[in-house]
């Protein structure tokens, strides 16, 4: 054999390893945003169990704001149906959007129902309801840890599949950005108040 065929077979190999190389990274990073999202799905489904506990307690105070309890229930029902399509495939932009807008709206009808309980003082000095509130505020920390987390690989993993010579790998094999989570919405980037203490 040639020394001119031993080297293009060389460098055909090489060229080869290299691509393998750079899609299995591209994997690796995917694969680890799609993780991070899993732990947000994880506390999102601790948060949803946690609502109709507090709407049931809520309910026997605030008589007179069933409408309230009403949109809390709603938004949470929205909030879980865009998690499931979101959890099937964390890398679908438009799952994403929803599940975003979702929470958005889950967080605002949250927080007019805190906003209420400041009328109830027996609703606030209820035992259930401040366990119930401990539980929320740990979890409510969760969830921003989590989302820190998986913001923080969807970022590396955007960043590669846009970088030279990653993009050229990435485009032909459908590696497309990530959604990262933000908040949209000025009012949403309150904290929502779950304390219950006097």
């Amino acid at each position: 054999m040639e020394i001119g065929t031993i080297v293009t077979w060389a460098v055909i190999i090489g060229v080869v390893f290299y691509v393998v190389s750079i899609y299995n990274g591209l994997v690796r990073l995917r694969n680890r945003y799609k993780n991070a999202f899993s732990q947000i799905d994880v506390q999102l489904k601790r948060r949803y169990d946690l609502i109709p506990n507090l709407v049931e307690t809520a309910k026997g105070y605030m008589k007179h704001e069933r409408e309230t309890l009403e949109a809390v229930i709603s938004a949470r029902s929205g909030a879980v149906d865009a998690s499931k399509r979101a959890s099937a495939d964390p890398s679908d932009p438009t799952a994403m959007k929803q599940l975003l807008a979702a929470e958005a709206g889950l967080s605002g009808a949250l927080g007019k129902l805190f906003a209420l309980q400041e009328n109830y003082p027996d609703l606030k000095a209820n035992e259930n309801m401040m366990q119930l509130s401990e539980e929320l505020t740990s979890t409510e920390n969760k969830i921003a840890f989590a989302r820190q987390a998986y913001n923080d690989s969807v970022m590396v993993y955007n960043t590669q599949i846009e970088s030279v010579p990653d993009n050229f790998i990435a485009g032909p094999f459908n590696f497309g950005p990530a959604t990262l989570w933000e908040i949209e919405e000025a009012v949403e980037r309150k904290n929502i108040k779950v304390d219950f203490g006097s």
